[in-house]
């Protein structure tokens, strides 16, 4: 297989993928088909596909879990008018719950709520998880063992990052917009019923 024929192959695989696909994961697809390709030919062709979605309004993202085509960010708004869903809207309770478990994890619930100076809803840490962006990763050795939250591969992979050393520099969290990339904060209504009562809502397209 010549490197144009592979590179186009592997375009084709992304393309057509509901998820990200790793060097690994392409090169198993490959072999299911009896095609023996090098890890290296596999890195040098996604290579070439990033340099070839310059200028364009897509491009080959690499987050935790592979590589994935997706749109440029700067292109969401627009796209977004092409369905009549509305991006599901999170209460800032939530979402700074989510920078502080990103932070500074491994994190207790009760560590969170000295931070934020209010307790934590059983209902964010619930929906943390069925987004699947938060997880169990431990118990600490104190009375009681609380549970340990750390972020999640599919955390990585909807904020677009590969790794948590891509979270930016962490800032007063106060200041939303700047802590998670890909949160839009907006000035939403306030949310009542909720912790804190009148906490502002935020939107987060999914991906």
């Amino acid at each position: 297989m010549t490197p144009d024929e592979l590179k186009r192959l592997l375009e084709a695989l992304l393309m057509a993928s509901d998820r990200p696909l790793s060097v690994d994961a392409l090169l198993r697809l490959l072999a299911g088909r009896n095609v023996a390709v090098a890890r290296a030919d596999v890195q040098r062709a996604l290579n070439a596909l990033q340099a070839d979605c310059a200028g364009r309004a897509v491009e080959l993202r690499q987050v935790a879990s592979g590589y994935r085509y997706q749109i440029r960010a700067e292109y969401g708004p627009w796209v977004a008018a092409l369905w009549e869903e509305k991006p599901q809207r999170y209460s800032r309770a939530l979402l700074e719950t989510l920078a502080l478990i990103a932070y500074r994890q491994p994190v207790t619930r009760a560590e969170i709520e000295a931070v934020r100076g209010v307790s934590v809803s059983s209902h964010i840490i619930k929906t943390l998880q069925e987004r699947g962006w938060i997880h169990v990763i431990g118990h600490k050795e104190v009375p009681g063992r609380p549970a340990l939250y750390g972020t999640t591969r599919g955390f990585l992979d909807h904020f677009n990052l590969r790794s948590l050393d891509e979270l930016p520099a962490l800032r007063e969290l106060a200041d939303l917009d700047g802590v998670l990339p890909g949160l839009d904060l907006g000035d939403g209504a306030p949310e009542g019923g909720r912790e804190g009562g009148g906490e502002r809502t935020a939107s987060c397209a999914t991906e």
